[in-house]
């Protein structure tokens, strides 16, 4: 990935976290045939397109909210236990 367009796209979306899940998104949907939504006069990977579509605004994300994800069926691939447990381990 070239590092300008990483740049580019950190100025967009600031959390690099969060950039990382929305490019592997739109690579994956790039690798499936999906058009690119740039145009580019040089070959550009999966990932340089996505960073560059992500730059110039044409790839956005939304989070979800909490009555969306209560309505959803979602189920979480953990329990963790409440942060004010007393069951507490030594070792």
């Amino acid at each position: 990935m070239r590092e300008d367009y990483i740049k580019d796209a950190l100025k967009v979306i600031t959390d690099p976290n969060m950039l990382i899940n929305v490019v592997s998104r739109r690579v994956k949907q790039l690798r499936r045939g999906n058009r690119p939504l740039v145009e580019s006069l040089e070959k550009l990977s999966a990932e340089d397109t996505a960073l560059r579509e992500i730059a110039e605004g044409k790839v956005t994300y939304d989070l979800a909210t909490v009555e969306e994800l209560e309505r959803s069926n979602h189920v979480p691939v953990r329990n963790l236990p409440p942060r004010n447990s007393s069951k507490l381990v030594n070792s």
